[in-house]
């Protein structure tokens, strides 16, 4: 278990999305998750993705070399680090860590990256586009921290996440149990001291381009947004589009935005999917009397690793909305939907109450099919 000790509401208040901290020993008596060699090996999975990032020229150049890996041995003692995405994915050890920052909502969260670094390692100065908290497990590592501003990208190339060396806001060193927190935008880089194991959380929310691309696709697949752009004041000239008529068609999509029947839908599948490949593992088929006679010897139902279950406020539908799918529930069950959506793993009363529900309990059954959720042991 772990505690993280955070006043959450002057965190929200005050420092989320605002400015860069370090907070020391926010995890007391921090142990690691994750063993240096068991990253390792989850690097070595195709469906894992990974990557290495390898320090050159004194530092002034890097080099990144995307996973899987077979062996480590030709990258020596130093000057590289191993990047591992969506750790709570795959290890469901992790998960616990992750547990520790649901007091933020669960439609943000993007992942659990892990990295080992050797001395001299790191990923070179950047900025990211969402909110993230470093903690310091195994080792030592120095973060320097800038300013939000204009930053140019290193060498002049647009497409390089590198930006050019910045003046430190923050410049410390990081602890095992020690955390930072980094909003969108603030550039900032690691450099390792000993080797070292950090975890990366990281909260994202969707971007123009994503919402255009996921709401377009809905259009599509539902086959509606038919209504076209009609005037009767086009007198702007033969080869001249009046502002007017711009504005008009683009109030188009603003009326798209406005219309719940369009948006909720859209938006419950986008929040709902991950970046990162989960470990699905389908079963066979799951019946109510198999569910009941697992329920009666104790057993407890358990989400995979990242796997995400939300409910719209306000929607006009009862539905929730898990791994970018849509799922209908009867309006007497919205509280025990509600449990769904909040809770990680049930039991006893209250696995119970979900396998009675007449919408729900066919949810439950299918889930179990499809691999996003299993029964576990009560001592797993």
């Amino acid at each position: 278990m772990y505690q993280l000790t955070l006043d959450k509401q002057d965190f929200l208040n005050n420092i989320w999305q605002k400015k860069p901290m370090i907070f020391r020993q926010a995890f007391k008596n921090f142990a690691d998750p994750i063993a240096a060699d068991e990253l390792a090996g989850l690097a070595c999975e195709e469906e894992v993705a990974s990557r290495i990032v390898v320090t050159q020229n004194d530092g002034k150049d890097w080099q990144v070399v995307n996973g899987p890996f077979e062996d480590y041995d030709q990258y020596g003692e130093e000057n590289w680090q191993l990047l591992v995405q969506a750790v709570n994915h795959w290890y469901p050890e992790s998960q616990p860590l992750v547990e520790a920052f649901r007091f933020l909502p669960d439609w943000r969260f993007d992942d659990l990256m892990v990295s080992f670094a050797t001395p001299g390692g790191g990923v070179g100065p950047h900025i990211d586009q969402y909110d993230v908290f470093i903690i310091q497990g195994e080792g030592r590592r120095r973060w320097t921290v800038g300013d939000i501003g204009s930053h140019q990208q290193r060498g002049g190339n647009l497409t390089s996440p590198l930006i050019e060396n910045f003046s430190p806001i923050i410049d410390d060193i990081l602890e095992p149990g020690d955390m930072l927190y980094i909003p969108p935008g603030f550039p900032h880089q690691g450099f390792t001291l000993t080797l070292a194991l950090s975890y990366s959380i990281g909260f994202r929310a969707p971007s123009q381009q994503e919402l255009m691309n996921q709401l377009a696709d809905y259009l599509i697949d539902e086959n509606v947004g038919h209504r076209r752009f009609t005037s009767t004041t086009d007198t702007a000239g033969k080869g001249l589009v009046a502002e007017a008529q711009q504005l008009g068609m683009m109030a188009l999509l603003k009326q798209l935005a406005e219309e719940p029947q369009y948006y909720q839908t859209m938006l419950g599948k986008l929040l709902s999917q991950n970046r990162f490949e989960l470990d699905i593992c389908e079963g066979e088929p799951v019946t109510a009397d198999d569910l009941n006679d697992a329920i009666d010897q104790g057993a407890v139902l358990k989400r995979i690793g990242g796997l995400k279950v939300l409910l719209l406020e306000n929607d006009l539908q009862q539905r929730l909305f898990i791994n970018g799918e849509a799922f209908a529930f009867d309006a007497q069950d919205a509280e025990l939907a509600q449990q769904l959506s909040d809770n990680t793993e049930f039991s006893g009363a209250a696995l119970q109450a979900l396998n009675q529900s007449s919408s729900l309990q066919p949810l439950l059954l299918s889930l179990l099919e499809k691999g996003w959720f299993y029964l576990a042991d009560a001592d797993e």
